[in-house]
């Protein structure tokens, strides 16, 4: 699957998630508050009840009154209005919520008549009345509405998806300018390495023109040079085939392992840097470790190791060895240098694109290796160990 395709399923199945997410907050919330209504619906039902048993019983019944009083109205926190059967507003009570019932003092008594029955109008929108019956004849209409903790779970799950929608909006923006970074790195990384690349080659063809300059009258000396600029146009022939295969499914094929390995190895040898500096490089293990590999990305990773043992090492002396080992499974290749070392907090950072201890490090080589290996050969590539000043240990493990 291409890269743009996986993050469209993936950007997909978080949106799916979200979705689901924010269905079942809204479900669960809204259940709530259907279980709060009917509590509170039965709380104004006790209260009509209570009305109808003082109706029915004998004049003296102040203290029931108070009772009810005291322990179901006072407790009521959200708007209240009873009226007589004709509409009458004979008490009123203020609530928490929304549909608030307060009182301007500045206003006249027909004003505050107009805005009671302004709010019976409201209730009544919001709730059923419950109805205060006495032998089967209307005696009062209870108009409620919702308390405070009702309105807010009600409000609750939308702002809830408000500020996740716009969490997603700023993590996406986020992501896609890290995202820009990354491909920016990754661009510019390339083009380093494409320069490093070449840069080899071309360099050691210049210096074997000079040469041919200086013992042109030697034809041995000439065929040993032509040989050697042979090599280097057969190495930029390959970095073109390298890059060529960057981002297509790469052909893989049982290949000897430990071929591919020498190969890197000897065109190395022979330029490396020696000012001063004497870096050995040896090849331990099996003779003949088969695995399936594309040759060409295959030796793209081994002398990207080689590049970076190089380089920790420096100019001073040092070594790289290779051993290689194998099971029934998997063949194990091992690149040990006897460098500067990783410090343990820059052990995964690698492998990032970017990532370059070096002033002008190109900060792909890895990063690409790691692809290769993991992507298109379904491999692994890890630092196995590593001391500070001490050196460094790749692992790479391919499968048979």
């Amino acid at each position: 699957m291409h890269g743009s395709a996986l993050s469209k399923n993936i950007k997909l199945t978080l949106l799916l998630i979200a979705l689901i997410i924010s269905a079942g907050t809204v479900i669960y919330t809204q259940s709530l508050v259907k279980d709060l209504e009917k509590r509170e619906r039965q709380v104004v039902e006790l209260f009509a009840k209570g009305l109808e048993f003082i109706a029915q019983a004998s004049p003296d019944k102040s203290q029931d009154f108070t009772f009810i009083f005291e322990n179901i109205v006072k407790r009521i926190d959200f708007p209240l209005i009873l009226t007589d059967s004709l509409g009458q507003i004979n008490y009123y009570k203020g609530g928490i919520g929304v549909k608030n019932i307060e009182i301007d003092s500045t206003l006249s008594t027909e004003q505050i008549q107009k805005f009671l029955e302004e709010k019976v109008r409201e209730l009544g929108e919001l709730h059923e009345p419950i109805l205060v019956i006495i032998n089967n004849k209307t005696l009062n209409k209870i108009y409620y509405g919702n308390s405070d903790l009702i309105n807010r779970l009600k409000y609750y799950p939308y702002l809830q998806i408000l500020f996740a929608m716009l969490f997603i909006l700023i993590a996406y923006v986020s992501f896609s300018y890290l995202k820009r970074t990354e491909q920016s790195n990754i661009w510019v990384g390339m083009a380093k390495e494409t320069a490093h690349q070449l840069g080899t080659p071309i360099s050691s063809l210049m210096g074997w023109v000079e040469i041919l300059r200086l013992h042109y009258k030697d034809p041995d000396k000439v065929l040993d040079v032509a040989d050697e600029m042979e090599n280097d146009l057969e190495r930029l022939n390959k970095i073109t085939k390298r890059f060529s295969k960057i981002g297509s499914k790469p052909e893989l094929k049982k290949t000897n392992v430990r071929e591919i390995i020498e190969s890197a190895v000897k065109y190395y040898q022979k330029r490396i840097p020696q000012k001063g500096m004497n870096v050995e490089i040896n090849i331990q293990g099996d003779a003949k470790p088969e695995a399936r590999i594309n040759p060409e990305l295959f030796e793209w990773v081994i002398e990207n190791l080689i590049k970076n043992a190089l380089d920790a090492i420096g100019t001073r002396n040092g070594k790289i060895d290779f051993k290689i080992s194998q099971d029934e499974d998997v063949v194990k290749i091992e690149v040990t240098d006897s460098g500067k070392g990783i410090h343990a907090k820059k052990k995964k950072d690698v492998f990032r694109p970017g990532y370059s201890t070096k002033k002008r490090g190109w900060g792909l080589g890895l990063s690409l290796s790691k692809r290769i290996i993991e992507s298109y050969h379904k491999g692994k590539i890890y630092v196995k160990n590593t001391t500070v000043n001490v050196g460094t240990t790749f692992e790479i493990i391919l499968k048979k």
